[in-house]
């Protein structure tokens, strides 16, 4: 895989099967990107657990804040790292231990291990460095386009609109 560079299918595909979200490093300081991102994806009706040590018991988002991955009491499709690149690889190597497996590994903007990507896709996980949920899903759903961002994706697809909020989405409707 070129982590260089992901084809908008790529990550259409992660953010369409995924259902399950815990983000490693969630904030509740609402000035953190970690937080708006998190807020971001319960908004889009992703079933999303923080994860903060410091926090854990508490909230964040309306969402139960858990230590570490092994303490949350689901299935977990995606593990969105909100980490430095020096650590990320203890957090994918924990994910590796999870029964079963997520389905991504998802390393924030500026993180990246490559060593611990390439352990994370010998199991059969899709990986994803240096981007951020938030901004590719904005991409794909046409919310880039209306701060004046370039998404890169030309369509003549109107995007669609879903909830009582209307919410603009990538066509999915979450279940909560």
């Amino acid at each position: 895989m070129n982590h260089d560079n992901y084809e908008a299918g790529y990550i259409r595909k992660i953010l369409e099967d995924v259902r399950t979200i815990a983000v490693v490093g969630a904030s509740s300081n609402e000035a953190r990107p970690s937080f708006f991102v998190t807020k971001y994806l319960v908004d889009k009706g992703y079933k999303v657990f923080p994860l903060n040590p410091g926090m854990a018991g508490k909230e964040i988002c309306g969402r139960t804040v858990y230590a570490s991955l092994a303490d949350v009491p689901e299935a977990i499709d995606m593990v969105d790292i909100f980490r430095n690149s020096a650590v990320a690889a203890s957090f994918v190597d924990q994910a590796l231990t999870l029964e079963p497996v997520p389905k991504v590994i998802w390393m924030q903007l500026t993180v990246r291990h490559d060593e611990a990507a390439a352990r994370a896709e010998a199991a059969g996980v899709r990986v994803v460095m240096n981007r951020c949920p938030k901004i590719e899903y904005g991409k794909l759903s046409g919310e880039w386009g209306w701060v004046g961002g370039n998404s890169g994706v030309i369509s003549s697809k109107k995007q669609s609109l879903h909830g009582s909020g209307k919410m603009q989405s990538l066509g999915i409707v979450k279940q909560p």
